[in-house]
This record gives C-alpha cells, structure tokens and sequence, in this order.
C-alpha cells in the first residue's frame, strides 16, 4: 500500500492560493459564486486508489474512480465517476453505450477538453468543457452516497462535496448532463 502525507488541516472555504494553480483556484472561484459548500485537505500526489483511501478515510468519503475515455474513433470523450473499489470492465460499459470499443482518452484530449493532467481527472474539470465535448457517467453505485470526493483540477487536494450539489448545481451551471451507468 503506497503511503501519501494527508493534511489534518482541513478548510471549508477558499485557501490561500499563492502557492497553488491558477486552475484550482478558478474552481474554488467557481464553486464559492455556485454557494457549493465543501470540505477539503491537502495530500501527497496520490497515484493510486490505495494511496487515495488515506485522504478519503480523512475526509469520512469513500474512494471515487475517476476515468477518461473515448470511443474507437476519437470522436466521442466520456468522464466515468465510479466507486474505487469495483473493477472497470470496459465490456460491460462499452456494451451499454452501444459502443464497439471504449479506450482510455490520450492526455492532450484531457488537457484540451477538460484543462486537466493526468492524475487530475475530477467531475470539476467539466468547467472547463465548455463545448460540451465530454459526456458524463456516474455508476449508480455513487448516487447513493452522500458525498463525492473529488480533486480541484489538481490532484494535491481532494474535496468533499454533497453529490446533489454536483448533480443539480454545478452540472446546471456547466450545462452538462450525467447519464447512470451500472458497473
């Protein structure tokens, strides 16, 4: 199990943002003018799910996979929210969508679509899709929680945040729309 730093210092409104992206601090921009409540803590880069569990046992939310694909043709973009702890089989998703063939999206689509890097992918990168180039799928699974974890466009803080404020606020204002997938 890969051990990260997680902050104990947690905060519940903009931090200071002198030694942070111009990027995550347009998202706390965002969700303060949205009045989207949040509680977040600053970690180690956590480049796997079991890194990851740390921050969320911090934050009392369970781990969400967040996973950006695209069809065969490079044509249609999807940003998956799933649970952690279940395991992607691209066949069971692609078979619901009706299509042939879902790969993992190439970096300079994520960094053209959603102004995010690996590692980054969060729901809040739907800000910057503007053009609506990506589709969003929540697995069922993570409707039923309370909370959704998810990084600030950068993966060195996570936020907690009430998955109805995503679903009716911050997807209005985006002007996105999530289909419900089961995994």
């Amino acid at each position: 199990m890969d051990k990260i730093y997680v902050s104990k210092e947690h905060f519940t409104s903009k931090p200071d943002c002198s030694q942070r992206s111009k990027t995550e601090e347009k998202t706390y921009d965002l969700l303060d003018r949205l009045r989207i409540p949040y509680e977040g803590v600053d970690h180690d880069v956590a480049p796997t799910i079991e890194a990851c569990r740390a921050v969320e046992d911090e934050l009392g939310i369970l781990p969400c996979k967040n996973l950006f694909l695209r069809n065969r043709q490079k044509t249609t973009f999807f940003l998956l929210l799933m649970p952690g702890d279940k395991k992607f089989l691209t066949k069971d998703l692609s078979a619901q969508l009706n299509i042939s063939r879902l790969s993992f999206a190439e970096p300079e689509f994520m960094e053209e679509y959603l102004g995010l890097t690996p590692g980054s992918v969060s729901v809040l990168g739907l800000m910057n899709d503007i053009d609506w180039y990506v589709d969003l799928l929540v697995d069922k699974e993570l409707l039923e929680s309370e909370y959704l974890g998810c990084h600030p466009c950068m993966n060195t803080t996570t936020l907690k945040i009430k998955t109805n404020d995503i679903l009716t606020k911050f997807l209005k204002h985006t002007r996105h729309r999530h289909r419900v997938v089961k995994l």
